[in-house]
């Protein structure tokens, strides 16, 4: 996904106010005169909620780049010592948050300043780790998280001698033209299998946080991260199906449609019991099928938007002038050569950002800190282990020091990761005058439709403007071709951004126990998505979803589905400010002030009120509702329903 796309664990999966941390000289309210920590009720008695509450906040601010520099080094320097620092930050601040969580149960909400109440309320449902207060527990759970974020971030399919990282896998199911089925089946499986030294780790991990759990007054991990919603857990989780059960037509027609071209390409083995095979989608966990293109495109050619090939010329183009400025390919070492390359990847990178970064502004709002281009890691570096997730990090509460963390191609599917990414950033700049407690999302889906909400109003047109493709053709044709390729990765991606936290809110309620973890994944992969892997079954050899960062890295997922409903909400309300006419999916809202300043209005509010407020303020509904998808994707539902007459769609249910 944009890909989509995670966040620094720790400072954004609840606002910054989950980084709190220790010092020498931010407690001493909260302690004893023999020295020791004080029970959080009579911390509590000998504090008011306000001091607390602005302890918490000085707290953080002064802890955050502490913190977040350990964890940048943990994902830009893989390596044992990078690993150590990290954890130990991550040691002092879960300590803390406990010690501050405790305290703000034992608060009587009733007759507190609003402000007060809300920041109680943040930080009771503040923890993505929630960690045991056993100091040695405590210690184990941090080594465990620094541990598994390395396994991921470090691993590589090894064939004797020949190893391939993450980016060399993806290449190989990307090039669903180039590859065979048994290549890609083979790298697909070589992938998963990373995964599989992660899983007695993710076993205790969740063990761990449970107990952590149940000491904060929840029922397990999954508990916790469902109380964050702003309504009651069993609600939300309600909530959540509803707006599935809006989308899920839409997305079976996709699936109908796919799997009968994969069917027609590979024959019997191009679906399993009316399923698409694993391997076969052109991404490693069938979040995005945009690599599908070639065999999916409606209309050959018709409105073509060659945006991988624009990108490509601009690098080569970067890359010859460098050259020509050397001297000649011929007057350069091997060593200049490659430096010559490294040059040319980090210029196309750049100008990528810049281009992103336009857009923004282009709105009204600010231009980046000088020290992003400085800071950010924007190309893969060739003299270590890092982590190439792409992911947005605040390294501060002021708004200084912004970074983006990607290994960045040039193609289309990354420029739209990278309009994602500031998506992000933006939102870290809009809200850096809150309080540090109120520095987060509405709620974490917000988060993560800010960036996509910029992405869907990439109409052909506006691609045009900027240079990447000629001005598109407009014909009926054309709308079915570009609504097809915006929900190879929109609609797509639904079921998976629902599946990956319904697996782990089982695993943490014991419903899904360590024997099943990979028949579970398996189940919810066939229930949501249709997708089955190829060949025998999956065992408990594997641990298969592992081999998704988010989980390994403890990222909450469902905030990525929320996305997807949110973005389209978004977009509409957008588009109106905007006065776009028309059908929805053709608004472009660049460079209009009207809707940059509503946009900018809703950021700053960070999570300073309840998320029905905010979303209200916006879109003047107080209900996240998926109509607004769609509306957008209505031309594609009806041709995809003619294009699937007289076919079989559906499959197998799951297992029960």
């Amino acid at each position: 996904m944009k890909s989509h796309r995670a966040l620094l664990a720790l400072a954004i999966s609840a606002g910054l106010l989950a980084l709190a941390g220790c010092s020498k000289s931010d407690d001493d309210t909260a302690q004893t005169a023999a020295g020791k920590t004080a029970a959080p009720a009579d911390a509590a008695k000998s504090e008011s909620a306000d001091a607390f509450v602005g302890r918490v906040n000085t707290t953080i601010e002064e802890m955050t780049p502490e913190l977040t520099s350990a964890a940048w080094l943990g994902a830009t320097y893989i390596n044992p010592d990078s690993q150590r620092v990290e954890s130990a930050a991550n040691e002092r601040w879960l300590t803390k948050n406990n010690e501050f969580i405790a305290q703000a149960k034992a608060y009587d909400t009733q007759g507190l300043d609003a402000a007060t109440a809300r920041a109680l309320h943040l930080l009771k449902t503040s923890s993505s780790m929630p960690a045991p207060r056993d100091p040695a527990k405590l210690k184990e759970l941090t080594e465990i998280a620094s541990r598994m974020g390395a396994t991921y971030g470090s691993g590589k399919w090894c064939v004797g001698e020949d190893c391939k990282d993450i980016g060399q896998v993806s290449q190989i199911l990307a090039d669903t033209d180039g590859s065979s089925y048994d290549e890609m089946r083979a790298a697909w499986e070589g992938w998963h299998s990373i995964a599989v030294p992660m899983r007695k780790d993710y076993q205790r991990f969740v063990e761990l946080t449970n107990e952590g759990a149940v000491e904060m007054g929840f029922e397990n991990t999954g508990d916790v991260w469902r109380a964050g919603y702003d309504m009651p857990a069993a609600d939300f989780q309600a909530e959540a199906d509803r707006l599935w059960g809006q989308v899920q037509p839409l997305y079976e027609q996709l699936q109908c449609y796919t799997r009968g071209k994969l069917e027609e390409k590979y024959g019997e083995q191009g679906s399993i019991n009316g399923m698409i095979p694993a391997h076969l989608t052109g991404n490693l966990w069938q979040q995005d099928w945009g690599n599908l293109w070639p065999l999916l495109q409606p209309y050959d050619g018709v409105g073509s938007l060659d945006v991988n090939g624009a990108l490509e010329k601009q690098r080569q183009d970067i890359l010859s002038d460098l050259v020509a400025k050397a001297g000649g390919m011929r007057n350069l070492t091997a060593a200049k050569q490659v430096e010559i390359e490294r040059q040319a990847d980090l210029e196309i990178a750049t100008r990528m950002t810049k281009l992103a970064e336009g857009f923004y502004t282009g709105l009204g709002m600010p231009a980046l800190p000088e020290s992003f281009y400085e800071h950010s890691m924007l190309i893969q570096p060739r003299d270590r282990d890092v982590v190439c997730h792409a992911s947005a990090w605040p390294m501060n509460t002021d708004g200084t020091d912004v970074r983006m963390k990607m290994c960045i191609k040039p193609t289309e599917e990354e420029l739209t990761t990278i309009y994602h990414e500031l998506g992000h950033i933006y939102y870290y700049l809009a809200y850096k005058d809150q309080a540090p407690v109120f520095q987060g999302g509405a709620h974490d889906g917000f988060h993560e439709a800010i960036g996509d909400t910029i992405v869907l109003s990439m109409t052909p047109e506006y691609l045009a403007s900027i240079g990447l493709v000629d001005q598109p053709a407009v014909s009926e044709e054309a709308v079915i071709n570009n609504q097809m390729r915006m929900a190879l990765a929109k609609v797509a991606f639904m079921p998976f951004g629902l599946l990956i936290d319904r697996w782990r809110w089982g695993v943490f309620d014991g419903s899904i126990t360590p024997d099943n973890y990979n028949q579970a994944w398996w189940e919810l992969k066939a229930k949501y998505q249709g997708v089955a892997p190829a060949g025998e079954t999956r065992g408990e050899d594997f641990f298969d979803p592992g081999a998704k960062y988010h989980v390994p890295g403890n990222t909450p997922y469902t905030r990525y589905f929320l996305s997807h409903v949110l973005q389209f909400q978004f977009y509409k309300s957008l588009c109106d400010a905007s006065g776009h006419e028309g059908p929805l999916y053709t608004c472009n809202f660049a460079d209009n002030p009207e809707a940059g300043q509503r946009y900018w209005a809703m950021m700053q509010r960070g999570s300073s009120q309840p998320w029905q407020q905010t979303l209200k303020e916006l879109t003047g509904g107080e209900q996240m509702d998926a109509s607004a998808v769609l509306e957008y994707f209505q031309p594609l539902q009806t041709w995809l329903t003619e294009q699937n007459q007289g076919k079989t769609c559906g499959w197998e249910p799951a297992k029960s």
